[in-house]
Order: C-alpha cells, then structure tokens, then sequence
C-alpha cells in the first residue's frame, strides 16, 4: 500500500507522507511554481514533475539522488511556413510545448521508454528517461488530428495515455477534442476507437463522430485491462473490449458529469467520479461535496459524503485530481479551492489534510 503522494498545485508541488497514525505535508518543492502534474514510473521509482512557467514555457524535472534534475523537455519540430492550422477561436495553432498534460511508463522490458501527451495535441516518446524525446510523427500528422480541437481551454491536448500490461505496443490515449486513438504497433499506425460515445454539444450530425468526443478522462482496470471508464463531457461510458466500442451509464447520482475517473487496480467493476453540476456552473451538486463509487459495473452508484464537506462547498477536482493506490484500499483527490482529502477504506470515509493549499491540478500516490 502506498505511503506517499505528491500533489501538484498552483505553487509548488506538495509530498504528503503516512506515519505511524495520519497522513501529513512533509515537503514542498518549486514552491511558488505552478506544478501541473507529476509521474512515478513504476520500474525503478523515479519521479517526474511537469512544470509550468507560463511565457517561460513548459519545463520537465526528475528526481535524482541530490533532489531533481531538469531534463529535455518535448519539443515540437518546426512549423512549416505555409501551415495554416488554427486554433478554436482562429489564431494559429502553436507548435510548441504549451503543458505537458500525460506521462506514463513503456512496456516492464524497455526500461527508460516513456510516453508523454502535450497541448496542443503532440505525443511524445523517449527512450532514455526523458532525456531526449521524438514526437510521434504518425499521430501528429494524422490527417484527421488537425480536426481536434479545445474542450474547455482554447488548444487540444492529450491528458490520458493507457499502455496495455499485455502488450506494451497496444496504447490507448484519451484527447480533449478529439476522442479515444489506438496504437498496436507502438505508435507506427494509429485509428480511431471509441464507438457508442456521443456527444450532445455539437450539431446533431456530430453526435455519433469519434473526433467530436470530449473525453475528459480516461481510466483502465489494470487486472482486467480490456475494461475501460470514460469521464466524458456528456456523462460516464464503459467499454468490455478494450475501448473498440462503449455504452453509456445512464444512472448515475447525483450527476454523470465531471473530470476524473480511478479505478480499482484488481476489480473492473469499481471506480470512482467526482460529480459536477454540467457546463457553466462546474460546482458540486447542492453546494455538496461528494464522491460517487460503482462496485458493479455502473448499475448502481453509491454518494459518498463523510468527512466531505456538505454546505457551501464550491470544489472542482481536475481531471487528474483524483487517484486510487494500488491496494485499491487508499483514495485521494485534491480541489480548486486548495482542499485535500485522503480515504483508507475506498471512500467509505474520508480525512482532509488541508483545506489551504493552493489550487491543485493533480494528485498521484507513489
């Protein structure tokens, strides 16, 4: 059972350590730099924090035995002169390095190869740890990727890479726009999956198109990886075949909407959301905080409240603000407002560390 987490946030990233009886901050690094997301590759143990500088660019660090070390950061190859791709709202489409949004480990016999999804839509790969990096040309030259675009920021991104256990050629990564891609090959060829999705805040022709879907999130059972949980913009899929094809969760309370998914490591039919009012609002539903739990594969859903605040309680959990450790026994999920919560019984009951960091994009036990 893990015993560490790292939460990134507005101002630096934070180490939140179990001792003998709770859990407590025990060490904040970057601070004053906005962390947007770290990575524990687990192979060897070492851990990756994405920075974002604003004007100053995006910025990769990895710890060390003296700390951390900066290394390479993905860089997009040049722009042609005579591109004319634009953005959602008709500026030119950068080809830069704007977030580095994913990052996840190779297959357990390529030591050093890593994965990484960047905004405006790039995928990475490296070979070495993350001291160089190759964009993986077949994907972003995809003829159809030029059709993705922002979901609730201006440029696309891709903030959710699944590597198969059984085959650590077979990816799967999740784009906002731009639905679910698939690899079998390593990333040499790429198509489209995702069947069964539809989105409702496009033109009605739209609805069903691969493309058109908002994934926010994209999470798989790593015991049984042919499941798959999506949080999507118009409410919670789930897929039996490994993402080809998914059906909707109708039922969910009190709200399908969201940003985040965890799943169970061990069973399939657990995962966890954190439900939101839809669209504009993006608050907890009745001012409630609250999570929602299904153990039997979306038929039913649980609303779990203790320890949670349940009056004027105005969080958002990012995407990427929600993790399950790898007992499956330990949660975690951090907000906009600065609050952290940690639960060692599934989410039975939960304890907050801290209602006063600062906003957090993140959250990852190691």
């Amino acid at each position: 059972m893990a015993s560490r987490l790292f939460v990134s946030t507005r101002k630096g990233l934070f180490t939140v350590e179990r001792g003998t009886d709770q859990w407590a901050i025990r060490d904040v690094t970057f601070l004053g730099d906005n962390v947007t997301l770290t990575f524990t590759d687990p192979r060897d143990g070492t851990t990756y924090a994405a920075l974002d500088h604003g004007h100053f660019g995006a910025k990769l660090h990895r710890s060390c035995a003296t700390g951390w070390e900066e290394i390479a950061t993905p860089a997009y190859p040049p722009k042609p002169e005579d591109n004319d791709e634009q953005d959602m709202w008709g500026r030119p489409l950068p080809w830069s390095t704007v977030r580095i949004w994913a990052l996840a480990a190779g297959g357990p016999h390529e030591p050093g190869a890593i994965w990484c999804g960047t905004i405006p839509g790039g995928l990475f790969r490296s070979t070495d740890r993350g001291a160089s990096w190759e964009i993986v040309q077949s994907l972003w030259n995809h003829p159809k990727r030029r059709q993705w675009m922002g979901g609730g920021a201006d440029l696309p991104g891709i903030h959710s890479i699944l590597v198969d256990p059984r085959d650590h050629r077979w990816v799967t990564i999740g784009v906002s726009t731009g639905g679910l891609w698939f690899t079998s090959d390593g990333g040499e060829s790429w198509s489209q999956r995702g069947e069964g999705m539809r989105a409702d805040h496009v033109p009605p022709e739209l609805t069903h198109d691969p493309i058109a879907q908002d994934v926010h999130c994209l999470a798989q059972c790593p015991a049984a990886p042919e499941r798959m949980w999506v949080q999507h913009h118009n409410g919670i899929f789930i897929s039996d075949d490994a993402g080809r094809t998914f059906r909707e969760i109708a039922n969910a309370e009190p709200s399908a909407f969201g940003f985040p998914v965890a799943v169970h490591p061990d069973d399939p039919d657990t995962a966890w959301f954190a439900p939101e009012i839809k669209d504009e609002k993006r608050i907890p539903v009745g001012g409630k905080l609250v999570l929602s739990r299904t153990r039997d594969g979306g038929k039913s859903f649980e609303t779990l409240s203790k320890g949670l605040p349940q009056k004027h309680a105005y969080d958002v959990v990012y995407r990427h603000g929600l993790d399950v450790d790898s007992s499956g026994r330990k949660l975690a999920f951090g907000s906009t407002t600065g609050g952290l919560w940690i639960s060692e019984d599934e989410g039975d009951s939960f304890a907050m560390l801290s209602h006063t960091l600062p906003p957090i994009y993140a959250v990852r036990f190691a």
